[in-house]
């Protein structure tokens, strides 16, 4: 009788004193190791070097992104903005501050982006705040989700 009291009451504390964010995989090394590359290499690379093959390759079909403005874009938007618009940008750099894999196949992707360049208006910079939301499909990560805020411009102004 004491002997499965103990068990509950042991079973108990494992249970309340688990993590609340127990879905987030603690493994998968190898797909923490992909998605960082995909953000903070192949994401970029697509938009600066206006790789339409490539962005089509990282954004799933329903992907949408609200930009600061409140405006949204589609994968179709996306696709035909970097087809029309040279980066005028010297530097892009990414933070990520947060990259939790789920148990389900979804990933979020969370940081800090610092843009400098100069336009026709002349040298700007500002950094900004973005969360990515991206499944696993047929063993690749495709972005469904993309929401940009906190822009803060240090120099200058720059829109999309």
């Amino acid at each position: 009788m004491k002997l499965g009291i103990l068990f509950t009451v042991l079973v108990t504390i494992v249970l309340v004193q688990a993590p609340a964010n127990s879905s987030v995989l603690q493994t998968g090394s190898d797909d923490k190791a992909k998605l960082t590359h995909l953000k903070k290499v192949l994401w970029k690379k697509a938009y600066r070097e206006q790789d339409t093959a490539l962005l089509e390759s990282i954004l799933a079909e329903e992907f949408q992104v609200i930009f600061d403005g409140g405006e949204w874009s589609d994968k179709k938007g996306e696709l035909e903005y970097i087809k029309k618009n040279r980066p005028d940008y010297d530097s892009f750099e990414y933070e990520i501050r947060r990259l939790d894999i789920f148990a389900n196949g979804t990933a979020i992707i969370a940081g800090e982006g610092h843009v400098i360049g100069k336009n026709a208006n002349g040298e700007y910079e500002y950094k900004y705040q973005s969360s990515n939301v991206l499944i696993k499909r047929n063993g690749n990560w495709k972005a469904i989700s993309s929401h940009v805020s906190g822009v803060k411009h240090l120099k200058g102004e720059r829109r999309r």
